[in-house]
């Protein structure tokens, strides 16, 4: 079932808004194989090009995605194990040049993304109905198991269609 918007908050719309399905395992599963493919269809060339000076390049982008998973998974893991605290946001801009992104070839960044999907699909089949609907606090905004499922795919969804439209990767 897809979230209300009271389970996610507003600045997340447009992720989950490009996740019609109700079946969120079905849209998340087949991201990891998609993001691993990744590096053929982008080139060892282009990894590093950027569409604009001060944006981040493919590597940055990816490296971007792979922090977002990491950070969304606890906080679903938190929240499913009726943990209602109250977690910390992250601010990309800070955190991916530290990530050192740059310097990490797209295939590992790739498979680090696959890596971490997988394990997560992982918990998300394990979960009850009640802990889909369990939450807490991420960055200061209430958000359930299940919002946060459907942040993760539109997230990766979002980064895709950006990458086709301002990098040019099919």
């Amino acid at each position: 079932m897809r979230p209300a918007k009271s389970e996610y908050p507003e600045y997340y719309e447009n992720y989950v808004a490009l996740v019609p399905e109700e079946d969120i395992v079905a849209v998340l599963e087949p991201q990891a194989a998609l993001v691993e493919g990744l590096p053929d269809r982008v080139g060892a060339s282009r990894e590093t090009f950027a569409y604009a000076p001060g944006k981040w390049s493919v590597r940055e982008l990816l490296g971007h995605v792979c922090d977002a998973e990491r950070v969304f998974a606890y906080r679903a893991l938190t929240f499913s194990r009726y943990d209602a605290v109250s977690l910390p946001g992250f601010d990309e801009e800070t955190w991916t040049p530290h990530g050192h992104f740059a310097d990490v070839p797209l295939r590992r960044l790739a498979d680090e993304f696959a890596q971490l999907r997988r394990a997560n699909l992982e918990m998300f089949r394990r979960l009850d109905d009640a802990q889909w609907r369990a939450g807490g606090q991420g960055d200061n905004k209430p958000v359930t198991v299940r919002g946060l499922a459907y942040v993760m795919a539109g997230h990766v969804r979002h980064h895709m269609q950006v990458l086709r439209e301002r990098y040019g990767v099919a």
